[in-house]
């Protein structure tokens, strides 16, 4: 079991979202299910995001609880196999020809923009 300051330090993924319909902004851990907080203004938002994430912690580690680790970013290599019908690699092959890139290249820019549209 870690220290308080050791979760504390750890690189735990931040999620900060204006509130257009109340005003302010809302802050949460995903990794930290059910922490979050919100304030008028950015600066007292992410002063209290953190005495969130300790009071979090905190009571976690008081009750017990399994405190999960921050997704680390080289757990994913930024690679994938994909088997595409012979009809749509030539279609994404050509496109790509036309736009004067590598189809790999073509594949994260429309993956991007479709991720982008969410």
């Amino acid at each position: 079991m870690k220290s308080i300051e050791e979760y504390m330090r750890a690189p735990y993924r931040m999620e900060v979202i204006p509130d257009p319909s109340e005003g302010g902004y809302v802050v949460s851990f995903p990794e930290l299910k059910g922490c979050l907080t919100c304030a008028d203004t950015l600066e007292q938002a992410m002063a209290n995001a953190e005495d969130a994430k300790r009071q979090w912690l905190t009571a976690a580690m008081e009750d017990g609880c399994v405190i999960p680790l921050p997704e680390a970013e080289e757990e994913f290599s930024g690679q994938f196999k994909l088997r595409l019908p012979k009809s749509l690699h030539r279609q994404l092959a050509m496109q790509s020809r036309r736009e004067g890139i590598s189809m790999n290249q073509y594949c994260v820019y429309l993956l991007s923009q479709q991720s982008a549209g969410r």
